[in-house]
């Protein structure tokens, strides 16, 4: 995926954090927190939301990282933002 790509899909993930930070009161790095240790959410009717907010952040982290690894081979080959711009249409 391009830097463009990977931000595009970023942002759309984002879309989906903010849902449930909204929904549930809690930032997503808070909820993940305790989702990784294996907190068990506090109502029955939440376990499919909890499953998909850990799938889609942990996703988003993983975007992050590719984001950041793919604009350090582009600064390695031009050290500027010129190449990396792209004004939306």
């Amino acid at each position: 995926m391009t830097p463009y790509d990977l931000l595009v899909d970023i942002h759309a993930l984002e879309e989906e954090l903010l849902t449930f930070e909204r929904k549930y009161g809690i930032r997503s790095e808070t909820f993940y927190a305790a989702y990784v240790i294996g907190e068990e959410p506090e109502d029955d009717s939440w376990v499919l939301d909890f499953g998909e907010w850990g799938s889609v952040y942990r996703t988003w982290l993983e975007r992050q990282a590719e984001y950041r690894d793919a604009i350090e081979q582009v600064q390695r080959r031009k050290p500027s933002l010129s190449g990396l711009i792209r004004v939306a249409a």
